[in-house]
């Protein structure tokens, strides 16, 4: 429930505010896309507290320090942005700020902690090309300052200038694939490959009175594959179970050439994690591992004696790799 809470705000704060706006993509002067790393704040729970997750939060703005974009992402601390400590980046949504919108359809971000390194990518429609959207990734090496409380706990800010006054750290995103339909290589320099989510749903079942739920289902959704534009319908196997706090499925495309994808869904962190085999089969793929902090927002229901939510998500973009 601590996840469904602080999407509510975030998806409150992000009402009305999708950009519809566009960007160049076929010109060499749209070549490059520039965000600067407003506020940035760091929590980490610290071992005394044992269970609590780390949080990072990103403030990405215009040139002009526009408040446009805010990112936040949960994981266990000893992950450190890195899914179960391993190879596959942490990724999350940045939402629209209050002040107002920035020029893309999604923006999506995710930590590597340990190098303090933040990655951003955003999917944008093409003022030059219409009907295609472009893809741009760029990334920057946070600049923090961190104490440490008598807890164990940690909690970073960024560094200020000499007068005290905050920094802003630019982020140089550079276009990366359009339109994100192109045909998949499977040739050297490979595309970087990436997924758009969009329609997830999953319901929680909640007794009067009771903060625990009394059941809940695992989600479905639609992947489209950047590049490529395939698309797979995801259900869970069987809603209604889980596993250790986790639901599993499969995406299916109604294209027999498109290999199958299988997700799993940890209720507990809210962490989606999605593995692709590649149809390319030489050296130059392996399969394809995306993970996505989910921040759905939840609406109240009854059904019988049991409150139901139904809780969804606007379209994200879900990387892969780190670049």
């Amino acid at each position: 429930m601590q996840n469904s809470l602080l999407s509510v705000i975030l998806a409150t704060a992000a009402t009305g505010l999708l950009a519809e706006a566009a960007r160049p993509c076929a010109n060499p002067a749209g070549a490059n896309f520039q965000y600067l790393i407003g506020d940035v704040r760091y929590d980490g729970p610290g071992p005394s507290n044992n269970g609590e997750l780390s949080t990072i939060a990103v403030s990405l703005q215009s040139p002009t320090r526009t408040p446009l974009y805010e990112c936040v992402a949960m994981w266990p601390e000893a992950w450190a942005g890195w899914y179960n400590n391993g190879s596959s980046p942490v990724w999350a949504d940045c939402a629209p700020a209050a002040a107002g919108s920035g020029q893309d359809e999604m923006v999506s971000f995710a930590v590597d902690w340990r190098k303090k390194k933040i990655y951003v990518a955003h999917v944008f429609a093409c003022s030059d090309k219409p009907g295609s959207e472009g893809l741009a990734i760029g990334a920057n090496t946070l600049n923090l300052n961190c104490t440490t409380a008598t807890d164990g706990s940690n909690h970073c800010i960024p560094k200020g200038t000499k007068d005290g006054s905050p920094a802003f750290s630019p982020i140089i995103t550079t276009l990366a694939q359009t339109p994100l339909n192109a045909t998949l290589r499977c040739e050297a320099p490979k595309p970087y490959l990436s997924w758009k989510l969009q329609g997830w749903v999953r319901s929680i079942e909640l007794h009067p009175g009771v903060a625990k739920p009394a059941s809940q289902s695992g989600p479905s959704f639609k992947l489209v594959s950047i590049p490529g534009g395939n698309s797979m319908n995801c259900t869970t196997s069987e809603p209604w179970k889980q596993t250790n706090g986790t639901s599993v499925g499969t995406c299916q495309s109604a294209n027999p050439g498109i290999p199958a994808a299988s997700f799993s869904f940890d209720f507990g962190l809210g962490i989606l994690s999605i593995s692709q085999h590649s149809k390319c089969t030489d050296s130059l793929r392996n399969d394809i591992a995306g993970v996505f902090y989910m921040q759905d927002s939840c609406q109240r229901g009854v059904n019988g004696d049991r409150y139901q939510l139904t809780c969804t998500s606007g379209p994200v973009w879900i990387g892969t790799e780190t670049f």
